[in-house]
Order: C-alpha cells, then structure tokens, then sequence
C-alpha cells in the first residue's frame, strides 16, 4: 500500500511539473503575441478616451467601466472561439474579415476628420445614419455602443495578431494564452484610459493642498498645471486617435491588398519604402515604417471618405430596417 501511494505521489508530482511547465509556457507566449500586438495596443488606448469626453465626472468612469466589460466579453465569447474555429476551419476568410473591420476603422476616422473640416456636412451626416445601439435609452448607450463596437475591430486584429504569434498545436494552449492576453490588454488600456479621463480631478485635488509647506507648494503648482494641461491633452489624443484609425484601418486594408489584390501593390509599396530609406541609410528601417504608415493612412483616408456616402446613403438603410425586424 505504501509503494503504491509513493507512486501516486510521484504522479502527482509529475503532473504538477508538466502543469507548472504549460503555465509558463503559456505565459510566455502571451508576452511575446502581446508584445508584437502593441502598437494597435497603443491605438486603442488613443482612441477610447475620446468616447467620453462631454460627460459629467460621476459617469466618466461608469462609462469606460461598461466599454471595458464589452470589449472583454467580445475577447473572451466571440473573437476567441471564433479565431480559434476561423484558424482550424477557414484560415483563408481572416484576412478578408480583417479587411471589413480595417475599411471600417478608416470610415470612422474619415468621420471624424470631416467633422473638423466640415462641421455642417459632418452635423447632416450623423443625422441621416441610424444609431448603432439596438434600443439605446439614452446619448450615454449610443456612444458607449459605439466605442464597443470601434474597440471590437481593433480587438480582432490584436487576437488575429496573437493567435499568429503563437506556435500551432495544442489548442487548448492557444485558447488559454489567447486569453491571458484578451484579459492583460483590456485591463491595461482600460486602466489606463481611466487614469487618463479621471487625471484633471487629481489635479484638481492636487491644487486644493493648502499646507504652507514646500510640498504643499507643489503640490498645487502641479494640481494647476495638470488642470490647465488636460484639455490640450485630451485633444492631442483625440487627434492622434483619429489618425490611429486612419493608419491602422489602412494598413490592414493593405496588407489584404499585398496578399489578395494585384502583385503590383506589394511591389508598388516595397519599391517606395526602398526608395525612401535609401535616402538615408542610417534611419533606413525608420524611414521604411514611416514610409509604410504614410502609405496606409493616405489609403485609409480616401477609403475612409469614400465609405461615408455609402454608409449614409445604403448602410445606415439597411441596418434601420434591420433594427426594425428585430424589435
């Protein structure tokens, strides 16, 4: 009975190893994909703060509280199980779905540069388009559906991102570093767009310090300077959110032309960064990515400008007689 148990014991301690193994394998894995899907990390994060701006400081953080839990549950009960199955079953449609989202990106930051050119047309194009909320109560669902749904496509591109950085196999292993990093992002761009929103009450608390010392002192220089500094930096953000869009929206768009479209694309792109980063060689890879980023956002822009009729005059239509069915 006792060797028995030694052995049950070994076991035991086998399966342990092997579990303590596949966890920081499975750990590992999801530094590198999420390393790799930073830079839509950072577009997210860019983004999201203009959806609350407007609100009353009580609801900025219930706001980015409710964008946050729907950009989890997208992760975690569609993109997840979708990628999976989409990589198993039908590899070749997600690079094409990718597209849609990317040419929606572009339709929404084309919106937003419209809006700041031409506030009129803008105005009179948001009043012919139907809400995207099924039954929203209220300006606060609207705008709350309407960052889900911006996040949900830049979502799918950090798991499409993710589940090719990891190597194929076990699925359950993919499904598990797929969502280590669905909840390590989420909680890292939320955290830190409400750190973002909530920054001008700090200062404000900041500039109430009324201790005659050299700390307080500074304390409320910075509470001022933060207070005065925040509207500049929300708008920044708000511009490079848009452009975030635009260059994101584009370069998916363009990677699915390199890989579907006609081969003079690729070679067109490739010809063009050469030729750039040859102008100086020592910032050549710089020179090559900026080069690329141009590239996108000009495709993103006039992708994005071409989309508004169309969502105007045949989308929003349709999704109207849509909500209508299912009411």
């Amino acid at each position: 009975m006792s060797i028995g148990l030694i052995a049950l014991l070994d076991d035991v301690a086998a399966l342990a190893k092997v579990a303590a193994a596949s966890l920081d394998d499975v750990a590992g894995q999801a530094a590198k994909a999420g390393a790799k899907a930073a830079g839509v990390v950072i577009d997210d994060t860019a983004v999201t703060p203009g959806y609350v701006i407007g609100f009353a400081a009580k609801r900025e953080l219930p706001i980015v509280g409710k964008i946050a839990l729907g950009s989890l549950r997208n992760k975690l009960l569609v993109l997840l199980p979708a990628a999976l199955a989409l990589s198993y079953f039908l590899p070749w449609i997600i690079t094409p779905l990718l597209m849609i989202g990317g040419a929606y990106l572009c339709y929404e930051g084309a919106e937003k540069v419209v809006e700041a050119v031409l506030p009129h047309r803008a105005h009179a194009h948001e009043a012919k388009i139907e809400s995207v909320a099924l039954n929203p109560r209220s300006f606060e669902d609207e705008k709350v559906a309407s960052a889900i749904k911006t996040d949900f496509i830049l979502s799918a591109e950090i798991m499409a991102i993710t589940l090719a950085a990891i190597p194929a196999g076990n699925i359950v292993t993919q499904a598990l570093v797929l969502a280590v990093v669905a909840i390590g992002i989420t909680a890292g761009v939320y955290g830190v767009v409400a750190l973002i929103v909530k920054a001008d009450d700090a200062g404000v608390a900041l500039a109430r310090n009324d201790r005659p010392s050299a700390l307080g002192w500074t304390s409320r220089v910075s509470g001022r300077a933060l207070v005065r500094g925040m509207p500049y930096f929300l708008n920044a953000l708000s511009i490079v959110g848009t452009a975030a869009m635009i260059w994101v929206g584009g370069g998916i768009v363009l990677h699915g032309l390199e890989v579907y479209g006609p081969p003079q694309i690729h070679h067109g792109v490739e010809t063009a960064t050469h030729a750039v980063s040859a102008l100086a060689p020592a910032l050549g890879p710089v020179l090559e990515w900026a080069t690329h980023a141009a590239i996108s956002g000009v495709i993103g822009l006039l992708l994005g400008g071409a989309l508004i009729p169309i969502v105007e005059f045949a989308v929003s239509p349709a999704w109207k007689r849509a909500k209508a069915l299912v009411r």
